[in-house]
């Protein structure tokens, strides 16, 4: 059996970006690797195998990212939640609070979410407004979210409570 990857390798972080105080994880160092994606994509895999996923919506947009590649993987279809304004058709919207501000969310409602069984793919989980709110969007689709998986979580905003899903991080950070 292969050790298991330290995904903090592939991690790069940058004090006071985008703002003071603020302590910024970069993806960048994975993407560029095709060791590391193929790692992280493994692991996805590895992971979620024990549940039975329909499609895999991904947030944008680092979370098309892994949402695509996952989707290939496993062989089913990949949608796109996405800011106002990037996406036609009839689509549903979701509001939510962040840390500074308000943000928006928008699903085609068109996607055929009905009864099927869905898995969130974002790049990172910090206090879990962001996923919160695709949840919402997606339920109110009358989807079936059943997981979540995110290349980091930071442990210490707590997002994971807000939730209420299993939720499969490949590097977590406790500061």
């Amino acid at each position: 059996m292969e050790p298991k990857t330290d995904f903090g390798t592939y991690i790069s972080s940058y004090a006071d970006f985008p703002t003071q105080g603020i302590l910024f994880r970069d993806i960048s160092p994975l993407l560029a690797s095709q060791v590391g994606m193929m790692a992280a994509i493994d692991r996805f895999e590895e992971s979620l195998s024990c549940y039975n996923i329909d499609m895999i919506a991904g947030i944008e947009s680092r979370g098309f990212l892994f949402s695509t590649l996952l989707a290939m993987r496993l062989k089913v279809g990949s949608i796109m939640i996405r800011k106002p304004g990037k996406l036609p058709g009839d689509l549903a919207f979701k509001k939510y609070e962040l840390e500074y501000g308000s943000s928006e969310l928008t699903l085609q409602k068109q996607a055929g979410l009905e009864e099927r069984n869905v898995l969130i793919v974002d790049d990172l989980l910090a206090t879990g407004g962001t996923l919160a709110a695709a949840k919402s969007l997606l339920v109110e689709q009358r989807a079936n979210v059943i997981a979540c998986a995110v290349v980091i979580e930071l442990l210490a905003l707590n997002g994971r409570e807000k939730l209420d899903l299993p939720i499969v991080a490949l590097k977590a950070y406790d500061d």
